[in-house]
């Protein structure tokens, strides 16, 4: 067969070829033929060709080997059409991805476990007989960073810890915290006596929460404490606080419902409050839908509850 002259390039300015070239490249060659990739596109193979021929000129190369009963990809066509379809597939991909996002959630909210479990997730009920017509998901993690980015994040902290729209959330208070039937059986707590009782530990991920040492510091308190009990999780320490196992660090704010119902009570007349605080970061991007709910939390929040010492 004779070899085929390379398309003459046209004097134009450089850029992208058009989607509506690639398209039709991509089809001819994904089927090997105009005619097949024409009836795909429900366009005639004449249009295919057209489209075909243009992209070779721009390009100033062959990208087909025209043949009686079809046609085959040069080497220069093989490369494009892997880096087509590359391309075809993350939009494909990108498109299910946010199409799946919309039809799953409106607002998304990272936050701990902690704030999850003791302070969000009983407000959510409030929320949606407010504003039934608004999806929330939470990604709840422990760590710092989430796999993906939310439209919100609740987070203790400083204010410029995070990007986007910061609003303080609340400041809280730590206090020793023990359930009442550990009261009983140990008897008042003092400063002195630490040393000689239990207290539960938690091994956080994120440097900032505070643990026993850092209390004593703020404290004031340089004497030690007695047998350690670890867990690793804020709700897990205050479900084993709430067992008689230990003293416990409790974030006053996040625990109103217990205080308020007598499950925890205040073992040491002693309040600390937290070096840094609560706030709500809101993505530059973020929806109206996300500014409502960030809206409604801030307007919910109510820094004074029913407990009082």
């Amino acid at each position: 067969m004779p070899s085929q002259p390379a398309p003459t390039r046209p004097q134009r300015a450089m850029g992208l070829p058009s989607m509506t070239a690639l398209v039709a490249f991509e089809a001819a060659a994904r089927r090997e033929s105009f005619k097949l990739a024409a009836a795909d596109l429900n366009v005639t193979p004449a249009a295919v060709s057209q489209q075909v021929k243009a992209l070779e000129q721009e390009l100033g190369i062959l990208l087909f080997h025209r043949q009686p009963r079809g046609v085959t990809l040069t080497e220069s066509g093989v490369h494009l059409f892997g880096a087509v379809r590359k391309g075809f597939d993350g939009i494909a991909q990108t498109i299910e991805h946010l199409r799946e996002s919309s039809q799953i959630e409106d607002v998304s909210i990272q936050l701990t476990t902690a704030v999850s479990s003791f302070w969000l997730t009983p407000r959510l009920t409030r929320f949606w007989r407010e504003h039934g017509d608004i999806s929330v998901a939470q990604t709840v993690t422990d760590l710092r960073q989430a796999g993906h980015a939310c439209d919100l994040k609740l987070y203790y902290g400083g204010p410029n810890d995070e990007p986007g729209e910061v609003r303080l959330l609340f400041n809280d208070t730590i206090s020793v915290l023990a359930s009442p039937e550990f009261i009983a059986h140990h008897g008042p707590v003092s400063l002195d006596g630490l040393p000689r009782l239990p207290v539960i530990h938690m091994n956080a991920e994120d440097p900032r929460w505070i643990g026993w040492r850092q209390w004593g510091q703020l404290a004031g308190y340089a004497g030690g404490f007695g047998p350690r009990h670890q867990v690793n999780n804020y709700a897990i320490a205050t479900q084993v606080a709430k067992d008689g196992v230990g003293l416990f660090l409790g974030w006053e704010t996040l625990l109103r419902s217990e205080l308020d119902s007598g499950r925890l009570v205040r073992a040491l007349d002693l309040r600390i409050t937290a070096p840094d605080a609560f706030y709500l970061a809101l993505r530059d991007e973020a929806s109206e839908k996300a500014r409502i709910f960030r809206d409604w939390l801030l307007n919910e929040h109510r820094p004074e509850g029913a407990f009082h010492p």
